[in-house]
């Protein structure tokens, strides 16, 4: 059995919540959902969090790691929680509330059974390698075609402002400083040109750092998420044999119930976090979505590195 922390990353959108939940489903993992948000709750992270796809290296570290280690132990804060929800006394607190109960009974689970925390986070993929460096982490890395991940962010008119990876130096120094013109060129409201930049972006960082067939990273894993949707059962089964995760038949029958033919092919857009969905039709919803010149705009934009991922017959 695994005894590192698991964290699954990738760009939103690209399934890691999907993922993350089948992988908890077997009951040894924890399931931790994005601490790395900028909304995230401070009962679960009791570190604030400035920037969308926040980049934790070695010169901030300080500030990040004693509370991520705290969370990985499944420490709750439950009394910055229940502060943070009186010092908003708004329409939403009865919500907050409940969320407060869910996310305690989660942490107090995992301590309990001593189950292993899985964190879900995609906005930690720059931070992954810090994760698996300082927090021993396992990390699988989500990947989805881009022109499905553009066309969710286009459904849910989901913009993304490229100010937020812009104002880390470190993160523009150490990775992102050849796309310094064109995010400052894309508009953000354009979610067809911001979304494939972002993609690119993220995928050429994985390509470069994070790599499984890079020796120096053995402990990342890349899933595709077509071919988790084309396979589900297999393809999991694969991925807890890879994290050292029993599959038993419960977490058989949640990732059938998840995939089924019987959900629906789509998802309401105010059901952005559910996992029961018709998961091979599922792959087929952007080619309605998109008209062809945003297929070849996304195809343009994301050029050479899509072809490492996505051959050219999987635009058909």
């Amino acid at each position: 059995m695994a005894v590192e922390p698991i964290l699954v990353t990738g760009a939103h959108r690209t399934g890691t919540t999907w993922v993350g939940k089948m992988l908890a489903a077997g009951g040894q993992a924890g399931y931790i959902s994005e601490p790395l948000n900028v909304l995230h709750r401070p009962g679960v992270l009791r570190t604030p969090v400035k920037y969308w796809y926040t980049y934790i290296h070695k010169g901030t570290e300080a500030e990040f790691l004693p509370g991520l280690q705290e969370t990985i132990s499944f420490r709750y804060h439950f009394f910055k929680e229940l502060g943070a929800i009186g010092c908003s006394l708004s329409a939403h607190s009865g919500k907050d509330l409940a969320r407060m109960g869910r996310d305690w009974y989660i942490f107090l689970r995992g301590r309990m059974k001593r189950q292993i925390p899985l964190l879900k986070d995609p906005f930690a993929i720059f931070s992954a390698p810090w994760f698996a460096r300082r927090l021993g982490c396992r990390v699988v890395v989500t990947i989805r075609h881009p022109a499905a991940f553009a066309s969710s962010l286009k459904r849910l008119e989901w913009p993304f402002d490229f100010n937020d990876l812009l104002a880390q130096p470190e993160l523009m120094q150490d990775w992102l400083e050849p796309f310094r013109q064109e995010m400052q060129n894309t508009n953000p409201a354009d979610s067809i040109a911001s979304a494939s930049l972002l993609w690119l972006m993220i995928y050429t960082f994985v390509q470069e750092c994070v790599c499984p067939a890079d020796t120096q990273h053995p402990e990342f894993i890349l899933a595709r998420h077509e071919d988790l949707s084309a396979d589900p059962v297999q393809g999991f089964k694969a991925l807890y044999k890879q994290l050292g995760l029993t599959f038993t038949p419960r977490a058989e029958k949640k990732i059938l119930q998840a995939s089924s033919s019987e959900n629906p092919a789509e998802l309401a857009r105010g059901a952005t976090h559910s996992v029961r969905l018709n998961s091979r039709q599922n792959l087929q919803n952007w080619k309605r979505r998109l008209t062809p010149e945003e297929i070849k705009s996304i195809r343009d934009i994301t050029g050479h590195l899509c072809e490492v991922y996505y051959p050219d017959q999987t635009w058909d």
